[in-house]
């Protein structure tokens, strides 16, 4: 049987995959766990979401769970996934839930869980979550029910301690935000109004179907023609729970997730401020990023993909800078997790300290072509593509193509029922035709 909890929590197609037994089970078989875990009753339990139109009928399966065990719920509205984990430390809860998909589509959904410390659980707390929902029992003590209360102020909280993570002047900054219809619609508006930035912003109506629909981090390109068509500074883009940002020069350029950390991170270690002097990336960090490390003397360190293995290894080894080419970027002095809003005020306090437009600071590093391609498959290819000999040898057919030039990186996704296929080298026409023989073959043994 496959592993309930991916990489980002438990995800899937909504009232199919993700049910709403399973949402109530979950948050009964959690709140059991952490009870043994911290060896009392009385519990508090966060939960937030983001805006797509399964959020309640999710949010209060997953809160009945969560108070058929006894324990307490403090429901948090609409807000972003690492306001979430922040809250869970200012509030002094025991842990706390998010109800998203992230960047996926409205139909989908997801529940990412933290712990008092307002980080995602470890793996062996999941595996007995997960066992605990496969033979599930329902608590039948019936005078044993915890409180449920809804928190109006959980948005003025943490942006203000957005706001204390800067201390720049940003009223003649002229920048575009693009929220995805999601979580961020409401704490991006009150942030930037409170910093003084002189703001516009787009997609920021969310009806519970449009969150990511044409809009946000993973189509930057309607920030770019947004930014450029008004003259803007800069842009900012966030996914649907907002732990993620791209940006965009005044001319449209990409600012991606590797740019954002050679930014940063050349920032902090002029400053005596990057610890250890190590920025964490992963596997799909760019040739180009990895290459500006070595020019600065700044140590680069690999892991697997995931936002959650980037801040593992950063708490490991007392690093403050990691993060993802996609945007998760996670500053350790601030935050827990990857934090999009917080990315983009750092960038913009860079930005005036220095007196230098997002354009200069991007060009620090150059980036290498890329080329990445998804191949739909059925969840048992996902799990063994891996022991198709005739994909092996292909693949270490087309590495010698590459003649040390390039790599190619080929992983399942871990929230969706694809393998990712990417490709970096010198010259993009020559790797994207690699790119589309590697998905061919794959498509052929794969059927």
């Amino acid at each position: 049987m496959a592993r309930l909890f991916g990489t980002d929590g438990v995800r899937g197609l909504v009232n199919s995959e993700l049910t709403i037994d399973l949402a109530m089970k979950l948050g009964a078989s959690t709140a059991k766990i952490l009870k043994k875990e911290k060896g009392k009753d009385n519990l508090t339990l966060l939960i937030g979401s983001d805006t797509r139109i399964s959020k309640d009928a999710l949010g209060l399966a997953l809160a009945s769970g969560i108070l058929s065990e006894g324990v307490n719920v403090i429901n948090l509205g609409v807000i972003p996934t690492p306001a979430v984990a922040y809250l869970i430390r200012k509030y002094h809860a025991d842990g706390g839930f998010v109800i998203s998909a992230s960047h996926n589509p409205s139909e989908y959904n997801g529940i990412k869980v933290f712990n008092e410390s307002g980080y995602k659980l470890a793996d062996e707390i999941e595996d007995e979550i997960e066992d605990l929902i496969n033979h599930f029992v329902l608590n039948e003590e019936v005078n044993h029910v915890g409180t449920y209360e809804v928190d109006e102020h959980a948005i003025d909280d943490y942006v203000e301690y957005l706001v204390g993570t800067v201390n720049g002047d940003f009223s003649n900054l002229h920048i575009g935000v693009d929220t995805a219809n999601g979580a961020s619609y409401k704490t991006a508006e009150c942030l930037f109004k409170k910093l003084g930035i002189n703001y516009m912003l787009i997609n920021n109506e969310p009806d519970g179907l449009n969150i990511n629909k044409n809009a946000g981090s993973t189509h930057i390109e309607v920030l770019q023609e947004f930014v450029t068509r008004n003259h803007l500074d800069c842009g900012a883009a966030f996914d649907g729970d907002a732990d993620r940002c791209l940006m965009v020069d005044h001319e449209g350029n990409l600012i991606d997730g590797d740019k954002i950390l050679a930014i940063c991170g050349k920032y902090l270690k002029e400053n005596n401020a990057l610890k250890n002097n190590t920025i964490v990336g992963t596997v799909m960090s760019n040739l180009g990023f990895v290459k500006f490390c070595e020019k600065e003397n700044i140590n680069f360190v690999a892991t697997k993909v995931g936002d959650r293995y980037v801040l593992q290894n950063m708490l490991q080894n007392d690093y403050v800078l990691g993060g993802e080419q996609s945007g998760h970027v996670i500053f350790k002095n601030y935050a827990t997790t990857g934090d999009g809003e917080l990315t983009a005020i750092q960038v913009l306090n860079i930005m005036v300290k220095e007196n230098k437009s997002l354009k200069e600071l991007g060009m620090v590093m150059d980036t290498y072509p890329q080329v990445l391609k998804n191949l739909e498959v059925s969840k048992k290819s996902k799990d063994t593509y891996e022991e198709n000999e005739v994909i092996k040898n292909y693949l270490i057919e087309c590495n010698k193509k590459l003649n040390g030039e390039g790599r190619i990186l080929v992983r399942p996704s871990g929230t969706e029922n694809l393998i990712r296929v990417m490709l970096e080298g010198k010259d993009l026409v020559f790797i994207t035709k690699i790119c589309d023989d590697i998905i061919e073959v794959m498509k052929k043994e794969l059927d």
